[in-house]
């Protein structure tokens, strides 16, 4: 499915201290959508489906803490890194048409991780921008920034992370995945294409440009769409959804560290850049997104001085991917 970009906005941009916008995007109409009533319908069967199985997980965790702890431990890791269903389907697919698709080594688990470029014909040592996928997500849905990328004179490389998309399973199997095989991922096409001129990251993913600009890869300019929280928050959470208890909690952070080789904090996009050392930043978070709070985004901007913050309406948390004016002002972001 291609995702379409909104027909009805209008934009502004906060300060560099991150203050809100005066007026911010807001997104049309839906048309060729499917009726509301079987949008409502699906909606129900998936909070349904959804349902049944958070019932079934925390049954088996209040058993586990019991009879099993160690087992606990286990499930606990292995819930951590299941990728959503979504992760290997091309959903929201809005690139223009196919690039060229190069197959690189992951550095973990023996398979290969996808590249997709545009721009082959662009003179030599133009600007390379780097596009980034989130959690179970895809190269292909942040395809609205490709042309008008390549209308600027950059060359566009997207990434797809072990588990997701077209790459080959991780290390941990099929249907997982961790932020630290897609940091690697980041880390094999910026070695093959060259240094970014810009990166243009999605939830998760921002994660895991700050990471990988964090050690050493320079770029000029960075865009966050919809930041994600702090890891430590996110722990919390998953821990009190699935009751896992606070030994379970305490040795899945413990092996998340192990694999990641850092503390859990060291991957939080908030202090990453407080202290100036990110490239210039837009944050892009919409007011009613669903998947991570509008003020998550908010303190981003706030906590970077060199941050500005573009704040939109009625997108969601993908519906931002293919918005023309979010497009429009991030490649005038990086192109500047």
């Amino acid at each position: 499915m291609t995702a379409t970009p909104s027909t009805s906005t209008s934009t502004s941009t906060s300060t560099s201290t991150g203050a809100e916008p005066t007026s911010a995007v807001r997104r049309g109409g839906r048309p060729g959508h499917a009726p509301a009533s079987r949008r409502r319908l699906r909606r129900l069967r998936r909070r349904a489906v959804s349902f049944a199985g958070l019932v079934w997980l925390r049954a088996t965790f209040l058993v586990l803490r019991v009879v099993a702890p160690r087992a606990a431990d286990r499930r606990a890791l292995d819930v951590w890194c299941t990728l959503p269903p979504g992760a290997r389907h091309h959903r929201l697919d809005a690139r223009p048409r196919p690039g060229d698709v190069v197959r690189l080594p992951a550095p973990r688990g023996g398979g290969e991780v996808v590249a997709e470029v545009w721009g082959a014909g662009q003179a030599d040592g133009a600007p390379v921008v780097y596009l980034v996928h989130g959690w179970g997500g895809w190269r292909g849905q942040l395809g609205a920034f490709v042309d008008p990328f390549l209308a600027a004179g950059h060359r566009v490389v997207a990434v797809d992370a072990p588990g997701h998309g077209d790459a080959d399973a991780g290390f941990m199997g099929p249907h997982r995945g961790t932020v630290t095989e897609m940091i690697e991922a980041l880390e094999e096409a910026v070695r093959a294409f060259g240094e970014p001129a810009g990166v243009v990251a999605h939830s998760l993913g921002t994660t895991v440009a700050m990471a990988v600009l964090r050690d050493g890869v320079p770029a000029d300019r960075l865009v966050l769409l919809a930041p994600n929280p702090a890891f430590a928050e996110l722990l919390d959470r998953f821990a009190s959804v699935l009751w896992l208890g606070d030994r379970a909690k305490a040795h899945l952070r413990g092996a998340l560290e192990d694999i990641t080789g850092r503390p859990i904090d060291d991957f939080d996009v908030i202090p990453a850049g407080a202290d100036g050392a990110m490239p210039d930043a837009l944050v892009v978070h919409d007011r009613g997104d669903r998947e991570t709070a509008h003020a998550v985004g908010a303190a981003v901007a706030q906590a970077w001085p060199n941050a500005t913050l573009l704040t939109t309406e009625g997108l969601g948390h993908y519906r931002i991917l293919a918005d023309a004016r979010v497009v429009e002002a991030a490649v005038a972001h990086v192109a500047r």
